[in-house]
């Protein structure tokens, strides 16, 4: 759906408009103003939202005859791709269904059918929305109430399917609980019993914590009687890896379906009495009680397919409470109805409007419940919630960011103070923080003071220095700094925080060349290291570089053994001097890579060539880390290092006084991602290559045999292979890696539990939620090869709540 325009009229001059018959306008002209005027109603506008909604459902009512299909196919976009406008959408309907019956019909039938195509796209959340607004249309007496139990009492009933994933039954509970506020005093008000039946089933689903494999009995009293008889645990073991802390204080980290279950108990212990929802329908009751209603049909859930992606369960994100926010309105309890649905609106606009911050903080701004609440305060933890969001965010981490800063420019005046406080309230809670969060955490801070010259109360920090070293609080103060000079230079780096931050501070990013420093000459390869740069400086070709470094002799071989596949010293002295010469830039460096691709390819032809060649560049840029990340990044696009020799570096005893550094990971990330990008040019490739054979155009010269297939096919199939392979390696070094810090930790009598081991867990968990799309299909190989019984539980545990995601 096409993004809505900036409102720069009245409704009301609208509605005019369109009143008078315009025979000149083209059809495509009055279906474009059709759309405008319907995605646009209940905008900022100087006549009343109730008068726009009856103007506008005279005008859809006169040009019915000639543009119905348009205005179906608007409505039902409208009502699933603006959510946060849901009442004022069903109201119109509503109108619309009062004064054309045929016309109520019709739209609810292309609703269902949406429905159904979403359910079998596994487009959950565009179902969820429709199923809210089938729930709110009974309230304009559209639909009738007893479909809507009829609905509910369908989608309950996955609960008791045999052998599905338990996050299929969550997400249809889900659904209905979401549904609830908007149609839940209407329930209660004529179908009480129903009702009860519906808040009872859930409630067994959910306070028992368990999950039922019995046949759905034909009748609900039956069906209730099984639910009683369960005897399988609904398991939340995902909870814990989704939670930005694991500490309870201050704020609890409830999982999300307990904590809307609470907000929707709450509600009906409130006797469904909400005060956030517009509704305008409640000002055309006397003409919506007179319609005619609608029975949906049946809608029965799709049966589950292997193939079926369901939503992550997720963890409620709390930052803030009443206590946070000194003036204005009061922040809703955490199991109030009302943060629920504050919080649910702000996010769609977000996910509306991501890709326009502009747009989007504007909207956030004009939120219709804005003086119901603490705006400020809720766009803050909405966007941080976001932001941290586990297993991944949705969105680009810079979109978060670009966001908060338009936001500070449109509220100097208090947004920036709440800012403030959130980051105060994060940097308290950095000890049980997620790895995971504190990284996205510390890239966004440092991203954020880039645009406000790097000020900030640095003096209030100053008690981390005396922390240790791998502190989470320590931790987060060095990346942070580390990040700032990506985004500054080392002098302005310096110069940021008191003189006690000393221990924090990056190291100057020059390259450290061991032939230039004082009794270099004595080093093996010296003497060839000053010819090949002589030689490099004078524009020599590859091959010409090699002749140069034939003389070098091979450290690997013995007198009487075969000469070993490659040379350490040949490769130490190439690399290190040509990055060397090259180190001005990342441009020079990337120059001088290509124009010697053949030199590295010819010295780096096995594995351990590679990591040779990691080696030698890690001793030159060292104390570079955006230059290590450029680097290996540019050995992986130009092939002369291969994904598993990063992967196996990286876990290497030469690289473990860096194990820890945040680069480090980065770097493995892009690794794992280059990888999964060449597996997805190939998997297009061969379809493609498929779709066009199966068009069979003879005259096409660019045509594929099946004989270019099946080596597509082959190819893929290895490259796959390789994927696989890389996260095995990854994961086997990781527990290779843990388990030997706690045997040793054994010997030495001490406790394994240390921030390492911390820290180390971390970036396992890290591997498994940032690449999750590709590792969940290797979790059964995993769990019979790799995370078996035998390993440490701790590390177990890591891939147990990985798993239980999709459990």
């Amino acid at each position: 759906m096409s993004r809505r325009r900036a409102y720069e009229d009245d409704d009301e001059d609208d509605f005019r408009v369109r009143k008078r018959r315009r025979v000149s306008s083209e059809p495509r002209e009055i279906e474009d103003r059709l759309k405008s005027l319907i995605e646009r109603v209940g905008e900022k506008s100087t006549s009343s939202l109730e008068s726009n909604l009856e103007g506008l459902a005279g005008v859809l009512d006169a040009d019915l005859p000639s543009y119905k299909g348009n205005i179906l196919n608007i409505l039902v976009e409208c009502a699933i791709y603006m959510p946060e406008k849901t009442t004022i959408y069903t109201t119109l309907i509503g109108l619309l269904n009062a004064r054309n019956y045929n016309f109520g019909g019709e739209f609810l039938e292309l609703l269902v059918k949406s429905y159904k195509e979403r359910l079998k796209e596994c487009k959950f959340e565009d179902a969820r929305i429709i199923v809210r607004v089938f729930a709110d249309l009974v309230n304009c007496h559209v639909i009738s109430v007893g479909s809507v139990v009829s609905l509910f009492e369908s989608m309950l009933e996955v609960t008791l399917e045999e052998n599905t994933p338990q996050v299929r039954s969550d997400w249809y509970v889900y659904a209905v609980l979401t549904a609830l506020p908007w149609v839940g005093r209407e329930l209660y008000e004529k179908k009480d019993q129903e009702l009860d039946r519906i808040m009872r089933h859930i409630d067994d689903y959910i306070s028992s914590m368990l999950r039922v494999f019995a046949k759905a009995a034909e009748d609900w009293a039956s069906t209730m009687a099984l639910i009683k008889q369960r005897k399988h645990k609904r398991q939340k073991r995902h909870a814990p890896a989704l939670r930005v802390w694991q500490a309870e204080v201050p704020h609890a980290q409830e999982e999300g379906l307990d904590c809307l279950w609470a907000q929707v108990s709450k509600l009906r212990s409130e006797k469904w009495v909400e005060r956030h929802l517009v509704r305008p329908y409640l000002a055309f009751d006397g003409v919506l009680c007179e319609a005619l209603q609608h029975n949906l049909p049946n809608l029965s859930p799709p049966p589950h397919q292997p193939h079926f992606s369901y939503p992550f369960p997720t963890v409620v994100f709390r930052l803030f409470d009443y206590t946070d926010c000194p003036e204005g309105p009061l922040l809703p309890g955490s199991h109030s109805i009302e943060r629920f649905l504050a919080e649910e609106q702000l996010r769609q606009i977000l996910d509306r409007n991501y890709a326009d911050r502009k747009v989007c903080a504007a909207q956030l701004l004009c939120f219709q419940g804005k003086l119901k609440v603490p705006l400020e305060y809720m766009i803050v933890e909405v966007i941080f919630g976001e932001l941290l969001r586990l297993p991944t965010s949705r969105h680009l981490e810079i979109c978060y960011g670009s966001l908060l800063l338009e936001l500070c420019k449109l509220q100097p005046s208090t947004m920036p103070q709440v800012l403030a406080q959130a980051v105060e309230l994060l940097y308290e809670q950095l000890d049980t923080m997620n790895t995971d969060c504190l990284d996205r955490f510390c890239s966004w801070f440092a991203y954020h003071l880039s645009n406000f010259q790097f000020r900030w109360t640095w003096d209030d920090w100053a008690d981390a220095v005396s922390l240790d070293p791998l502190h989470p609080k320590a931790v987060f103060l060095r990346q942070a700094l580390h990040r700032c000079l990506r985004l500054s230079y080392h002098q302005r780096v310096v110069e940021l925080g008191p003189p006690s931050f000393a221990p924090f501070l990056p190291a100057k990013p020059v390259p450290d060349y061991r032939y230039d420093k004082e009794g270099a000459d004595s080093l093996p390869g010296a003497a060839v290291a000053a010819r090949l740069s002589s030689s490099i400086r004078n524009k020599c070709t590859p091959e010409e570089a090699l002749e140069v470094l034939a003389e070098l002799p091979n450290p690997l071989q013995d007198d009487d053994s075969m000469e070993p596949a490659h040379n350490p010293l040949k490769i130490q002295v190439f690399v290190e001097t040509l990055l060397f010469i090259a180190s001005k830039s990342f441009s020079h460096s990337f120059a001088g890579i290509a124009k010697f691709h053949y030199v590295f390819k010819t010295l780096a032809s096995t594995e351990e060539a590679q990591i040779c060649v990691l080696r030698s560049t890690y001793d030159l840029w060292h104390n570079h880390q955006q230059m290590m990340i450029g680097l290996v990044d540019k050995y992986l696009k130009t092939q002369i290092v291969e994904c598993s020799a990063v992967a196996n570096w990286i876990f290497s005893k030469d690289l473990a006084p860096e194990f820890m550094r945040p680069y480090i990971w980065e770097i493995l990330h892009l690794t794992i991602r280059k990888m999964i990008k060449h597996v997805r040019k190939l998997e297009y490739e061969l379809e493609d290559a498929k779709s066009k054979l199966s068009k069979g155009d003879s005259g096409d010269k660019d045509q594929p045999t099946d004989e270019m297939v099946e080596r597509m096919e082959e190819k893929l199939e290895a490259t796959q292979s390789d994927l696989k392979n890389l996260f095995l390696i990854i994961f086997q070094r990781f527990i290779m890696t843990l388990t030997e810090h706690i045997g040793q930790c054994e010997v030495e009598g001490t406790n394994f539990q240390t921030y390492w081991f911390r820290w180390t867990l971390g970036r396992l968990q890290e591997v498994f939620f940032q690449h999750h799309e590709h590792v969940f299909k290797y979790v059964t190989t995993l769990e019979s090869l790799l995370f078996t019984s035998d390993i440490d539980p701790h590390v177990l545990e890591v891939f147990q709540q990985f798993a239980a995601l999709r459990a």
